[in-house]
């Protein structure tokens, strides 16, 4: 009996997996903290960043190679640990603190750029 329970119960987590659509973004509320646990490419990996709302002023306070944010299309990335990694060089940190979705969307960026950034967002702009 104990057996046909836990079968049963994997059943509906496993079929659950595959009912959840890849492209939509489910917020998840816990405690006074949202976690963006669905983005558009599937799980994300970092599920301990916080999903939150910021001002432009709390943003410009981010605005160092050692703590760099960024705006792209209203929404907040905080690429700190990339800004070493970024083909570009130091080109990531032009528009560190504020607004970068025009250079994002510049030619210099491949289809996959667009994949990479969505592990490092962490929030929406303050409307």
């Amino acid at each position: 009996m104990v057996i046909a329970v836990a079968v049963l119960i994997l059943g509906v987590l496993l079929g659950a997996l595959f009912l959840i659509p890849r492209n939509s973004a489910a917020k998840v509320n816990v405690g006074n903290a949202w976690l963006l646990v669905w983005s558009e490419y599937g799980l994300r990996r970092d599920l301990e960043n916080v999903y939150g709302v910021y001002s432009k002023a709390e943003i410009a306070l981010h605005d160092k190679r050692t703590d760099c944010w960024i705006i792209v299309k209203n929404r907040i990335f905080d690429v700190t640990s990339y800004v070493e990694e970024h083909p570009g060089g130091d080109a990531i940190l032009t528009n560190a603190g504020s607004d970068s979705t025009e250079g994002f969307y510049g030619p210099q960026h491949p289809g996959g750029a667009f994949q990479l950034i969505e592990d490092y967002c962490i929030g929406e702009l303050e409307k």
